[in-house]
């Protein structure tokens, strides 16, 4: 949807103006200027979804530490002693913490539209600023996740050194892929709500078939490149090797980037045309 406004007056009456509401086409689904005018509501959004997920906890925000340190704990007895592969538990947990971005930005951002219902069927706004708003609420949950890794990094004596000032990429890198497949899910979702039971299931799935707990092993190979295949993995590589300086396969990197980009691209121009229909069938 675009706004237009005019300013029609009739004889020496003083000018009344007024908004139109027109669908929008193209290129217009990704309106930047349009999303900075509600910047205000997305940022309310994000705030309420964060105080909604805590306010009735009883241990609050200790949950975004806990769940990827029990996790990281976990990977690296299964992977190191078992498994016998290459793994550390700074490794597991700054894997499980990008990992953590990209499936919390997936999972809120598809419920994102039917969690809202009264708002979508009643009051006018972008609709992409619905998943938008659950980016940067977990955008909030990595970065305390984050202090706990230079914590811990600190404890052990790990020292980032100048690939550290490329963190940033790397992050939104698993953050736009995490909102561009969320964006798929939320459209779909709408119409179909079998997606949101769907989905927690192929996450688990996803999250076996990435090296969130371990090194990509080159053999055996059929396995090193079932790991390359999973977009996921140049992430979360990148993402180590600027904290801890692991190794990391850069053509697997551009791969991600690559899919990232794309998946962005069309997942908001199917969000945008699909959006006609969601005040309908919502």
């Amino acid at each position: 949807m675009t706004l237009t406004s005019s300013n029609p007056s009739v004889g020496t009456a003083a000018a009344v103006p007024h908004l139109t509401i027109r669908p929008s086409s193209g290129w217009a689904a990704l309106d930047l200027r349009e999303l900075w005018r509600f910047r205000d509501l997305l940022f309310t959004l994000a705030g309420r979804d964060l105080k909604l997920r805590y306010r009735q906890t009883f241990l609050g925000v200790a949950w975004v530490l806990l769940q990827p340190l029990f996790a990281a704990a976990v990977f690296t007895a299964v992977f190191g002693v078992v498994a016998k592969l290459s793994t550390t538990f700074l490794m597991s947990f700054a894997g499980m913490a990008v990992w953590n971005l990209f499936s919390t930005t997936m999972s809120k951002s598809s419920t994102s539209l039917v969690g809202n219902a009264q708002l979508v069927s009643k009051v006018y706004f972008p609709r992409l600023v619905l998943p938008l708003s659950a980016a940067v609420s977990s955008l909030v949950d990595f970065a305390i996740t984050l202090v706990v890794l230079a914590v811990l990094m600190a404890f052990r004596g790990v020292a980032p050194g100048p690939a550290l000032f490329a963190l940033p990429l790397w992050v939104a890198l698993a953050g736009i892929m995490g909102l561009a497949l969320g964006l798929y899910a939320s459209s779909l979702t709408v119409s179909y709500r079998d997606v949101q039971y769907l989905l927690p299931v192929l996450m688990q799935l996803m999250l076996l078939a990435s090296p969130v707990g371990y090194e990509v092993p080159a053999e055996p190979r059929w396995f090193h490149v079932a790991l390359m295949l999973n977009p996921m993995t140049g992430a979360i590589e990148a993402f180590r090797w600027s904290l801890l300086g692991t190794p990391a396969h850069w053509w697997a990197v551009a791969y991600s980037a690559a899919f990232a980009t794309i998946a962005f691209v069309s997942g908001a121009l199917a969000f945008k045309r699909m959006e006609r229909r969601f005040a309908d069938v919502i």
